[in-house]
């Protein structure tokens, strides 16, 4: 009697989309759980890769940073026969969901864009008399300097300034998170960055931070403003200022 295998995806039906150069792995269990936290995913060690025709089940190795702001993620996802691609957060979240792939199975026919009316031109204003220019406008100072981000971990020192709540839109509620000042990238030649937050980890609840707390620690550092927390009822957690930079995986950290 013949004997009858089992199903196996065809990998010719999925366009990988493999990563360019390196990527970042995750640190450890924890690390890996609040990523995907705040990517809006469910931790768990497989999630479904939907296509049209096809679901696959992966798994996710790591992540890049993209943009001029190394502020947004892509997440990099391995399948079951080792293909390594990239997929944005929001689109594996929405992968996630029973509903997606309905809609991909019955595309509708592109819909012929009709021309839209033009607008009737408005007969022209009187031109208004206006009064000769006094003396000339100053010159717009000059911008700041902008601040040179290092690509790499460097070592910070700091001071805990507070703890806040930040509004994550991907799971649509506030996260907690660190506030740090008097912010300073060490080295040879110092910089002195001021403001700066970052997630509040399990790794960094076990210092049991408080206010006022001297920090040094090792991370990256990227152009990312703080989130304000919605409808945040306890004051302890307000921010009245803003907040332009975020450290991304703290290590080594030590409370002085």
């Amino acid at each position: 009697m013949a004997v009858i295998l089992p199903h196996i995806e065809d990998a010719n039906l999925t366009n990988y989309i493999p990563p360019a150069g390196e990527y970042e792995f995750f640190a450890d269990e924890a690390h890996y759980e609040d990523k995907v936290k705040e990517w809006g995913l469910r931790a768990k060690k497989e999630y479904w890769y939907k296509d049209r025709t096809h679901q696959r089940l992966v798994t996710i190795k790591g992540y890049q940073t993209f943009g001029d702001t190394s502020s947004n993620h892509t997440i990099i996802i391995e399948f079951q026969d080792g293909n390594l691609s990239c997929i944005h957060p929001a689109y594996l979240k929405e992968m996630q969901s029973s509903n997606f792939g309905k809609e991909l199975k019955q595309e509708p026919e592109a819909e012929k864009a009709e021309p839209k009316a033009e607008a009737p031109v408005k007969p022209a204003e009187p031109a208004v008399e206006t009064k000769a220019p006094g003396k000339p406008a100053k010159e717009k100072k000059e911008k700041t300097a902008k601040l040179v981000l290092p690509d790499d971990k460097v070592h910070f020192t700091g001071k805990v300034k507070q703890f806040a709540l930040s509004w994550n839109h991907f799971n649509e509620e506030n996260d907690e998170v660190v506030v740090i000042e008097d912010l300073r990238i060490d080295g040879d030649e110092p910089i002195e960055v001021g403001l700066a937050w970052c997630s509040h980890s399990k790794t960094l609840k076990k210092f049991e931070l408080s206010p006022g707390d001297d920090l040094d620690f090792n991370g990256k550092i990227v152009k990312k403003s703080l989130p304000k927390g919605k409808d945040v009822e306890d004051e302890a957690f307000l921010l009245d200022v803003s907040v332009p930079y975020k450290i991304n995986n703290p290590s080594k950290i030590v409370k002085k």
